[in-house]
């Protein structure tokens, strides 16, 4: 036995995962009244490889699971805006502010520490089990009733029983790949590199991303964080990074080292972690994300932004929506593939559009003369500042930036 729970046990829902969507998830169905186990091979707080910014879209559910007090205890700091340079050097700082003229923030925050308020939220409504890590599922003919598993501590082989059972285990995810639903497509695949700094100079209340040559298609960052430390980190897209032959963390040093814009800002300023990698898997491709008695939510169903690498709106929506179509499963006794299809065309036409925005942004965002032109018109149009903080607070608002006629009248004015 399992701190109170025993072998064979059986649930409404088992969530894999108490990420962002895991822990959305099994926060809404607990609300609901659903028995929910929330599993995690990690115990919290953990680290998890990631950018840390955390979006006007995730702020809106943070506040619907009743997060935002814990959040703005913790340790973070706001954000109200993004700096982008372009690829010959310009640089323009764009503040994100409300349609009343408020300024918003998002936050910006070491996973270690957002994961562990939103997965310690989820323990209010659901029973956890950290250090338990899954791996297989349980079936009845063609349909999924349950996970086995490992208690990470003894190496102690349990398994539990469930309705449906949630996959928010993340890029990797075990559940995706047990029902063959975790085919790599390159071209849809971004990877990415990420360190900590501390004492880098001149960082203010936005994010920045860099556009810059030596890591084109693909960009820089620095976000800051709290206690004068900073997410300094580079991505690109698989494939491109393939054919170009680049080595991320030679091109982040060197960037960090020779390029004008970043050399005085990192100088006296100390890396006090190594570079990580990890892989984000975009929504510019639609994955299957549901069959007989399972679900995909999150970075295991592929919703990654592929313009901005940003994962944690899309994992806490898709954890809402994995809810609230389990729980209609619930009504209708029904928790086949044909019935949780719902809840996958619930999500795309959620987030569809888009994914489908930011996926023209990214083949946009590989011309340097369209990146440039963009970035010096924002330098000097406030028409063009605002469109693009509106489509910071909004990302359905991203649809301009895709239109072609955008950059003739860019061109034109």
């Amino acid at each position: 036995m399992i701190e109170g729970i025993v072998d064979g046990q059986a649930f409404d829902v088992i969530i894999v995962g108490g990420g962002p969507s895991g822990s959305s998830c099994a926060t809404f169905l607990g609300k609901a009244g659903k028995d929910v186990l929330l599993l995690d091979k990690a115990k919290f707080p953990r680290d998890k490889i990631c950018g840390d910014g955390i979006s006007g879209k995730s702020v809106k559910i943070l506040a619907e699971l009743g997060t935002l007090p814990a959040m703005s205890k913790s340790e973070h700091i706001e954000m109200y805006g993004v700096t982008f340079s372009s690829p010959k050097g310009r640089v323009v700082k764009i503040d994100s502010k409300g349609k009343s003229g408020e300024r918003p923030p998002g936050f910006v925050a070491r996973r270690e520490v957002f994961d562990n308020v939103i997965f310690q939220n989820a323990k209010k409504y659901a029973r956890t089990l950290e250090g338990f890590q899954v791996i297989d599922l349980l079936w009845q003919g063609d349909q999924v009733i349950g996970v086995t598993g490992l208690e990470t501590s003894t190496r102690k082989k349990y398994s539990f029983k469930a309705k449906v059972v949630v996959g928010a285990d993340g890029a990797a995810s075990v559940i995706a790949s047990k029902v063959k639903l975790d085919e790599i497509d390159e071209a849809h695949q971004i990877v990415a590199i990420r360190c900590y700094y501390k004492g880098v100079k001149n960082l203010n209340d936005t994010i920045e991303l860099h556009f810059i040559n030596e890591l084109l298609p693909g960009y820089f960052w620095i976000f800051p964080l709290a206690n004068g430390m900073a997410n300094v980190g580079s991505g690109m897209i698989t494939t491109d990074l393939k054919k170009k032959k680049v080595n991320l963390q030679e091109a982040t040093m060197r960037a960090i080292k020779e390029n004008p814009l970043f050399k005085a800002r990192f100088e006296g300023a100390e890396q006090v972690t190594p570079f990580k990698s990890w892989s984000l898997p975009v929504g510019s491709k639609h994955k299957k994300a549901h069959g007989n008695g399972f679900i995909l939510v999150g970075d295991a169903a592929s919703l990654i932004d592929p313009f901005t690498g940003e994962g944690i709106g899309n994992a806490l929506v898709s954890g809402k929506i994995a809810a609230e179509y389990i729980i209609k499963a619930f009504e209708q006794n029904d928790f086949t593939a044909k019935t949780l299809k719902e809840y996958e065309d619930a999500l795309w036409r959620e987030v569809g559009n888009e994914l489908k925005t930011s996926y023209k942004l990214q083949k946009i965002g590989q011309h340097k003369f369209l990146l440039n032109l963009v970035i010096d018109k924002a330098a000097k149009s406030k028409a063009v500042q605002e469109a693009i903080s509106n489509s910071l607070l909004n990302p359905q608002e991203r649809s301009a930036f895709s239109n072609p006629l955008f950059y003739i009248k860019a061109l034109l004015s």
